[in-house]
């Protein structure tokens, strides 16, 4: 039942993605409008789908969730680094460089958000924006040193002034403060942020559908650096994040809202900052795109796991 709700889910997403890929063949969907898309869903989407999931009443409970989930995103993501350190050695600096940040970093906003409001609902991704807030930490910190080289591209106004960490500001602040808005008031101003978090599953999938249709998956095929460091990032972290909660006795939804984050494929930032800094773009966009394909059978079997491992003893 578990891997069938998943995997339900996981198909949905798939239909949005070949959505994403018609709409490409057949040239409707070109490369400024997949910009502009993306822009939207990241400067809009997303923070409306963080604060939606704090618009609930305070309780201390949901607060020390919230305050674990930060602790526990962050060892996650140290832990990845330390791994990527130890397994990606190649001595193409380029190639090494991204495919170092496509393990790291993985797609917790796009890939991770639906699937997390489809099998926890907003509790799963009152916990997935703690994930993401320290997915923008690292990405704006070690993921920018990483991937260019040089740590002049580090930026307080990036760091602390990027969408993730601007809606879970307000998300926080709607949470925290004891106001009472009178229910006209309530409904104008709520009512846009469901709607807008609504459109968080269809547009993040067509945009990666997107990608997908301008990528060469043959050659990646034929790259074994490549192909290892998408069966690290969604294989071997996943089940050693998964374990390592397990030992650490967290159990419940925050073992699964964390597995589904941690077992997503590859951010799509790692095609957009390859780009940026000249690092092996082709190379980006290709792992991301056929790593997404790969998650489609892998995320619902780790999911699946998870959430089993989430009910025992």
């Amino acid at each position: 039942m578990i891997f069938t709700t998943v995997l339900q889910q996981v198909i949905i997403l798939f239909i949005y993605i070949f959505l994403g890929v018609i709409l490409t063949k057949k040239g409707i969907m070109t490369d400024a409008g997949a910009r502009s898309l993306t822009d939207f869903v990241l400067f809009f989407v997303t923070p409306c789908v963080i604060i939606k999931s704090f618009m609930r009443p305070f309780d201390r409970s949901t607060l020390n969730d919230v305050l674990l989930s930060f602790l526990i995103a962050a060892i996650i993501h140290l832990f990845f680094i330390l791994a990527v350190t130890l397994l990606i050695r190649s001595k193409d600096d380029a190639k090494r460089r991204v495919l170092r940040y496509a393990v790291v970093f993985t797609n917790c906003g796009y890939m991770s958000l639906p699937l997390q409001q489809a099998v926890l609902g907003d509790n799963g991704v009152l916990i997935a924006a703690s994930f993401i807030a320290i997915f923008n930490l690292f990405t704006w910190t070690y993921g920018i040193v990483e991937i260019s080289g040089d740590r002049k591209y580090i930026s307080a106004k990036k760091i602390f002034f990027n969408p993730g960490i601007i809606g879970l500001t307000v998300g926080l602040l709607v949470f925290l403060l004891p106001i009472q808005l009178p229910v006209f008031a309530r409904q104008v101003l709520s009512q846009p942020v469901i709607g807008l978090a609504a459109l968080n599953t269809p547009m993040p999938m067509i945009i990666i559908g997107f990608r997908l249709a301008q990528s060469d998956l043959k050659a990646t095929l034929k790259d074994l650096a490549a192909l290892s460091a998408i069966v690290i990032r969604l294989a071997l972290l996943p089940l050693c994040v998964l374990g390592g909660l397990y030992l650490a006795h967290v159990r419940g939804d925050m073992l699964v809202s964390m597995s589904i984050s941690a077992c997503a494929p590859s951010a799509a930032n790692t095609a957009i900052f390859a780009a940026k800094y000249g690092k092996n773009p082709d190379l980006a966009v290709n792992i991301v795109s056929l790593a997404t394909v790969v998650s489609l059978v892998t995320m619902p079997l780790l999911v699946t796991l998870a959430k089993i491992v989430s009910l025992m003893p």
